[in-house]
């Protein structure tokens, strides 16, 4: 089984934002809302980070 970088991304930003939304936050309500946060931050970031990459070696 390979997988994408983006998907390596993808798995990563779950996993993190699970982690990052139960140990940051006491509500459930909370916690869900902000793993959402973080899990669009990290792929936003991702995507952003790739395109100032392909702007420099451009």
């Amino acid at each position: 089984m390979t997988i994408s970088h983006f998907g390596a991304v993808l798995l990563f930003s779950l996993f993190t934002s699970i982690v990052f939304g139960i140990t940051q936050r006491s509500e459930p309500r909370m916690m869900i809302r902000f793993g959402a946060f973080c899990f669009v931050l990290f792929v936003g970031g991702t995507i952003a980070a790739s395109w100032i990459m392909w702007l420099i070696k451009h």
